[in-house]
């Protein structure tokens, strides 16, 4: 799972703004926001570029599950 969303929401930007940003639909990102599907590690490295985080702050951490 990731936290797109979560962070997209948390800097004030939209779906389509990242859509646009990464090169992707906006049903292709809806789809990642709402984990329904996963980004690769590129486009996740690519939306965490764009959205100026670590990478690693995208994902859920499942340790210890």
């Amino acid at each position: 799972m990731n936290r797109i969303k979560e962070i997209l929401k948390h800097q004030g930007r939209s779906q389509a703004w990242l859509a646009e940003k990464v090169g992707k639909s906006y049903v292709v990102v809806t789809n990642y926001c709402n984990n329904k599907t996963q980004p690769s590690i590129l486009v996740l490295k690519k939306i965490a570029d764009v959205l100026e985080v670590d990478v690693r702050e995208l994902l859920v951490s499942t340790k210890g599950k």
